[in-house]
């Protein structure tokens, strides 16, 4: 009969911890979008630099200012990744302390609370990085003749 607990206590929190899963689906996507966007100011930062000692006298200034605006975005999205990444760690240890403290039987309910508190903090945070790396993007954004 004692198993048969066990195997209700295991299946409850399986189900509690779907919810924070499906969250990691989204952190995991959201950090998908975030090292795509990463990877292209890497690689704009990388051809505008080649052509650098190709480029007139005159356009030195507009590539150096173009090249200062790519680091501040690589900095900024690199920011999102970390604290998106720090969301997705804290949420795994909300999933491994719910099944802890099942198997040990403790009461885990503060310490789930805070470390999904924090998640949620981290995540709030990355998510102002990333679209404070979006204003700039946008901004610096040039469409048309020169």
């Amino acid at each position: 009969m004692e198993s048969q607990t066990g195997i209700a206590a295991v299946g409850h929190v399986i189900q509690l911890s779907l919810s924070p899963v499906f969250l990691l689906l989204g952190i995991g996507s959201m950090l998908s979008v975030m090292t795509n966007r990463l990877a292209r100011i890497v690689d704009r930062a990388r051809a505008s630099e080649a052509h650098f000692k190709d480029v007139a006298p005159e356009e030195v200034g507009f590539h150096t200012d173009h090249l200062s605006t790519l680091s501040i975005r690589a900095k900024l999205i690199n920011r999102a990744i970390t604290f998106c990444t720090f969301t997705a760690l804290l949420i795994c240890a909300v999933v491994a302390m719910m099944f802890l403290s099942a198997f040990l039987e403790f009461d885990a309910s503060l310490v789930v609370a805070l470390l999904f508190v924090m998640a949620m903090g981290s995540f709030f945070t990355g998510l102002v990085f990333f679209l404070r790396e979006i204003f700039i993007a946008t901004a610096a954004l040039r469409i048309g003749p020169k």
